[in-house]
């Protein structure tokens, strides 16, 4: 099946402020990160059904070498990213 990502908008803010942050670093940390982030939506593209859920039917896939996690739910042909947060944030404080 071909499923289309869709992005919500507090996820894209989410996004937007981790890669301002590694660029404040360095601008090539920022450059992995996004790459890091492309490649873990190339996964869920290909098989979304390959993490399992959490909770809320929500599953979680980690970034590799960065600490932070993509949250997302699949509904029919569509993948509806939640989240991206860093783990040591408090979920608690992260409403769906």
């Amino acid at each position: 099946m071909n499923y289309k990502i869709e992005i919500i908008t507090e996820a894209k803010s989410d996004y937007k402020k981790s890669l301002l942050w590694y660029k404040d670093i360095h601008p090539n940390l920022a450059i992995r990160f996004n790459d890091s982030f492309k490649a873990s939506l190339a996964i869920l593209k290909k098989d979304p059904f390959l993490f399992q859920i959490r909770y809320d039917k929500t599953r979680i896939i980690f970034l590799k070498t960065f600490p932070y996690a993509i949250h997302y739910s699949i509904y029919d042909n569509k993948i509806v990213i939640k989240s991206i947060f860093h783990t040591s944030r408090n979920s608690e404080l992260n409403q769906f």
